[in-house]
């Protein structure tokens, strides 16, 4: 391994130096272990309860439906309120929301349409939080660590991906599904107790100001951003072809590896653990290559033909290999195209931008859970698997082949600076209007 990288994988631990962000990153740590138990959890009941890849679809659709109504009003009230107590709230509800269902396992009175129910106010929670959560990232770092919190962020998230489904997968054979739950709802109390322990630096919008004004404000940086809508068109082609995949894992379990919970836990895991060595190795290094565009198009396209790989698996061992491989190169594209919203947009808009582009992409996500569990019914999981991996492969080389300027583009050292000096600037403005 050459210095340069050894260099640029040591960089992307450095916001780690900022208290405030090292609280929050650590309660989130826990409070997403208990996040991946609750996830694997409520798959494994929901297959028990029906044998059917359609409700495993419906209830995903359920989830992230509300992303898609509310997400681009969640953005604007993010950058109006205090993010900091709009997380606590949506934590708390969150928390709320994963009791519900550990009393209703416990006392054996659970049925679908709680399921379906809970899924849907939990999206709620959902639609508000991520907005004001991306954007609190940025006013923990500052925006000359922004990429790198993100990315720090992401770690996390596939660590607890690792942890948290193996972990359930134990507990559901030993206890059943009922402790998960709870110790999902306990977890909540760490990330609450870092953000009652934090101070944020945030710039609001002005108060008064027009709703559907700041809104359309944002959509129009991003008509006018070519690089962050090829970006954002590959992050539609990975929440619409690959995230879907991990909601059928039950029925890949049940009908082609005939396993239990404790295989799927296993399955999760092999794909957190892709999605980890992913963040922590290829995106360092895929953020210092002069042209992003390109090694996201690799990157979707390498997915791909691992989808396709993981549709023909017929054991444990060569199913997680497939699987993990695909996730190598999911935070390849996410946190690049997520790193890019925040760092060239003004600090006041950082919140409606992301919520806009979470909205974008994520806001597939429902109709895609719905269509790969009516897929998998109708010919069968793997054949569903395989198609995806199909459409994901033709993607990416359609984007290489029709958007010349994508083999190209790049962001320049100039425009990050711009963009820093730009928000420094906004902040500054901010603090001596206070």
């Amino acid at each position: 391994m050459s210095s340069r990288t050894v260099k640029a994988l040591r960089a992307a631990f450095s916001p780690l130096q900022i208290r405030d962000l090292r609280i929050y990153l650590s309660g989130q740590a826990v409070s997403l272990i208990g996040t991946w138990l609750q996830i694997t959890a409520q798959g494994w009941v929901v297959w028990e309860l029906t044998r059917s890849a359609t409700a495993l679809g419906i209830v995903a659709m359920l989830g992230t439906f509300p992303i898609l109504l509310l997400g681009p009003w969640a953005g604007v009230w993010a950058d109006r309120v205090d993010r900091r107590r709009l997380l606590i709230f949506t934590q708390v509800g969150a928390m709320a929301s994963a009791f519900a269902l550990a009393i209703l396992l416990q006392t054996r009175t659970i049925q679908l349409w709680h399921v379906y129910v809970i899924s849907t106010v939990l999206g709620l929670f959902t639609a508000a939080d991520i907005p004001a959560q991306q954007a609190f990232l940025g006013d923990l770092s500052g925006m000359r660590e922004v990429r790198k919190a993100v990315n720090l962020n992401s770690m996390i998230i596939q660590v607890s991906r690792m942890i948290g489904p193996a972990l359930a997968g134990f507990i559901i054979g030993v206890w059943g599904s009922a402790p998960a739950f709870w110790l999902n709802g306990l977890s909540f109390l760490a990330v609450i107790a870092s953000l009652i322990s934090v101070r944020a630096s945030q710039v609001r919008s002005p108060k008064g100001s027009d709703s559907f004004r700041e809104l359309k404000k944002g959509v129009g940086f991003l008509r006018g951003n070519p690089r962050i809508q090829d970006l954002m068109t590959f992050v539609v082609l990975l929440t619409f072809l690959v995230f879907p995949v991990i909601n059928i894992f039950p029925a890949f379990v049940g009908e082609v590896l005939h396993g239990d919970a404790q295989t799927l836990g296993y399955l999760l895991a092999a794909s957190g653990a892709g999605a980890l060595l992913g963040t922590i190795l290829v995106v360092p290094l895929a953020q210092t290559v002069r042209r992003p565009g390109v090694a996201v198009a690799g990157a979707t396209i390498w997915m791909g033909l691992w989808l396709l790989a993981f549709s023909w698996t017929v054991s444990l061992t060569m199913s997680m290999v497939s699987i993990f491989l695909v996730s190598l190169a999911a935070p390849t594209v996410f946190t690049t195209a997520l790193g890019l919203v925040q760092i060239l947009a003004s600090p006041e808009m950082r919140g409606r931008l992301v919520s806009l582009f979470v909205t974008v992409s994520f806001g597939t996500q429902p109709f895609a859970s719905l269509l790969i569990g009516y897929s998998a019914d109708w010919f069968s999981t793997p054949t569903a698997i395989l198609l995806n991996g199909l459409f994901l492969i033709g993607g990416g080389v359609l984007m290489l082949v029709f958007r010349p300027e994508l083999r190209s583009w790049q962001v320049s050292q100039e425009e990050a600076v711009s963009a820093i000096s730009l928000n420094t600037d906004s902040t500054n403005r901010s603090q001596s209007a206070t």
